[in-house]
């Protein structure tokens, strides 16, 4: 399934997590290593195969998914014995 023409999620590639299209470079570990640190340079040089605009792309995917994440409040037995 594609998801952006730079995201994809076939259940055949990285047990269905949302790749960068036709790599097996997960939307997951692009962010991580921008999360420690890692700068769009550091990951293209480390994997050649990915571009700035997938880099760019991954970080939309993960926006886009939490904006259209639902929460769902559950109270707890505690918490509702002290309210």
């Amino acid at each position: 399934m594609t998801i952006t023409d730079r995201i994809e999620i076939n259940p055949k590639v990285m047990m269905g997590k949302p790749v960068i299209r036709g790599t097996r470079i997960t939307v997951e570990l692009v962010l991580r290593k921008l999360s420690e640190g890692a700068s769009e340079a550091d990951l293209v040089d480390a994997y050649p195969r990915l571009t700035r605009e997938d880099i760019q792309a991954a970080i939309r995917y993960a926006a886009d998914i939490l904006a259209h994440e639902e929460i769902v409040m559950l109270h707890s037995s505690e918490q509702s014995s002290i309210e």
